[in-house]
């Protein structure tokens, strides 16, 4: 795992270790059965860190969290809630789950792989919204993966 991060609420969000709990996350993911997005923006102009999908439709959000200042300049994780089936914040070794709402899953992750700690518990999501929302999602990786293929199509 990461080396433990200090307890020092004055320092911004570290980008190495964002990228490294990302990447964890993304393998546990995988590991899951899931496919995710990075940076995926949902119609309320919002960017989830992670978004994941499942075999059956279901969505997870996890919220990126390098440090205590990153979590605590942040509320707008609230507005994920309802665009996902379980929310989770995820977070490197040595961050303080204690800070966390209970409410709320962890993921433990770094740069090779990533472990529920504590499981998000199950919430219900409207059925036109899960169906706008996997369509965004489709629409978003195959725009993401044309890009890779032809990053500056003629308009």
């Amino acid at each position: 795992m990461i080396a433990a991060m200090a307890d020092d609420a004055t320092k911004p969000r570290d980008n190495s270790i964002a990228l490294q709990i990302g990447r964890g996350v993304s393998r546990l993911m995988q590991s899951l059965d899931s496919d995710c997005l990075f940076e995926f923006k949902l119609r309320t102009g919002r960017r989830a860190d992670v978004i994941g999908l499942d075999r059956n439709g279901r969505f997870l959000i996890a919220e990126i969290k390098s440090s205590v200042a990153d979590y605590r300049a942040d509320g707008k994780w609230r507005d994920y809630i309802g665009f996902c089936d379980s929310f989770y914040f995820a977070v490197a070794a040595g961050f303080p789950l204690h800070i966390l709402p209970e409410d709320c899953g962890v993921i433990l992750a770094d740069g090779y792989g990533g472990d529920i700690v504590r499981p998000a518990p199950p919430m219900a999501m409207n059925a036109s919204r899960r169906r706008a929302l996997t369509l965004l999602f489709a629409r978003t990786a195959a725009t993401r993966l044309m890009r890779l293929s032809d990053p500056l199509p003629d308009i």
